[in-house]
């Protein structure tokens, strides 16, 4: 006699994780993603700096925080200045 054939569903395919970008558009000179952001952990700084106007921002971060993160604080600051 054989044996039966199990009605077990195969597991469900993971997907695939796209990684978060770390360069941005530039809010002053528009410019495709000129913007770099640097995180230092250890000294709890974000740096957002753009390579053609040369804009800065720094801020302070948190061990959950993450570049897009410390990008939308510098755009939150931008608008709350004007």
């Amino acid at each position: 006699m054989g044996r039966r054939k199990s009605k077990r569903k195969p597991p469900p395919k993971r997907k695939a994780l796209e990684a978060l970008d770390t360069q941005f558009t530039c809010p002053f000179c528009n410019h495709e993603r000129s913007c770099d952001v640097d995180i230092d952990k250890d000294r709890s700084v974000g740096r957002v700096h753009c390579r053609v106007c040369l804009e800065d921002y720094q801020c302070h971060v948190n061990y959950l925080m993450e570049e897009i993160d410390v990008y939308n604080e510098w755009i939150d600051a931008c608008e709350a200045a004007n």
